[in-house]
């Protein structure tokens, strides 16, 4: 399901087909393993001095667009009251989780793999698809892959690279279909943790209370925010948009996958804005745009003060995640 595709309202899910060749997966151990025997790529981070920074805007929805584009949560009102925050030092990661990384998370710990990609393919382990015969491979290609080739007329050989190459294009693209407690556990697992709300804006944001991450000015192209007949899944690979980076040199804080925190989603202090069916210990914060709008991409969906939310039991084929660990560790 998707969360962009209309501000967090369900779409149905896709029939489940089971497959034989996939990965595998069964319950997950209850305790992750400690922290210090897990490396962390600190070049795959960047750091987030100490310091202030301006949280929240005290933007009102004066030109009634929600009520002209029929939107379900109102605009700006759960960011109030703009107001500064101080925090101490972190790193975030660089990049939103990829299909890679997650898929070394199910083969080591063995847990669930995201629902889609036992419909697209990405599931199926190589060598199991070179043990496969012909006439089984022509119709995994045709029916997950959906390979835009006549597969009766392909080989054994044009159709494992075929298949093996959109796995690799795959394995670029940020994981998705995760609910926050499988995002939570792989940061643990990774030696890191998922970021504050807080620390995400800072990170997006910077210091000056900028709009967006790369300044105050809308600029769709800078963005996979869904418009774009590029990414044939809707999914951009992390880091593709150069000119996207924040402050501190944080990729696609605006659009891509929207992406869970570690915060309930709450009130701000001193907000007079209360939603008793949406606040409390009910749902997560999730931050960043989807890629799910398509032609509902507007711009305040993609600010770094916009907040999201989500069931953290969701799981949503435009949410993700990336991790964070203190300054210190």
């Amino acid at each position: 399901m998707s969360l962009s595709k209309n501000l967090l309202h369900s779409r149905l899910p896709l029939f489940l087909l089971v497959m034989a060749l996939g990965l595998g997966a069964c319950n997950e151990p209850t305790a992750p393993p400690p922290a210090s025997t897990l490396p962390v790529a600190a070049d795959d981070m960047v750091l987030v001095p100490a310091g202030p920074f301006i949280r929240g805007s005290d933007k009102t929805d004066d030109s009634g667009k929600q009520e002209e584009y029929g939107l379900v949560k109102p605009l700006y009102l759960d960011e109030h009251p703009q107001h500064t925050l101080d925090l101490p030092a972190f790193w975030i990661d660089k990049y939103e989780v990829s299909n890679r990384q997650y898929k070394a998370f199910v083969q080591a710990r063995k847990v669930p793999e995201p629902f889609e990609w036992s419909q697209n393919g990405y599931n199926l382990l190589p060598e199991r698809l070179r043990a496969t015969d012909l006439e089984s491979l022509r119709w995994i290609a045709t029916e997950y892959f959906k390979l835009d080739i006549d597969t009766r007329r392909s080989g054994r050989d044009e159709l494992l690279r075929l298949m093996l190459a959109d796995q690799q294009v795959k394995d670029t693209l940020p994981v998705t279909g995760i609910s926050w407690f499988e995002a939570n556990r792989y940061c643990h697992w990774a030696g890191k943790r998922l970021p504050s709300e807080a620390e995400w804006e800072k990170a997006a944001r910077g210091t000056d209370g900028r709009e967006f991450p790369w300044g105050n000015d809308w600029d769709a192209s800078l963005a996979n925010t869904g418009d774009s007949e590029e990414w044939d899944g809707g999914m951009a690979p992390v880091g593709h948009y150069e000119n996207s980076r924040s402050p501190y040199g944080v990729y696609d804080m605006a659009g891509n996958a929207w992406e869970w925190v570690a915060d309930w989603y709450k009130p701000y202090p001193g907000s007079d804005y209360f939603v008793a069916e949406a606040f409390g210990e009910k749902n997560r914060v999730i931050r960043g745009g989807g890629s799910g709008m398509g032609h509902y991409a507007l711009s305040e969906f993609f600010r770094s003060a916009m907040r999201g939310y989500a069931a953290p039991d969701s799981r949503n084929s435009d949410v993700g995640f990336r991790c964070a660990r203190d300054a210190e560790d």
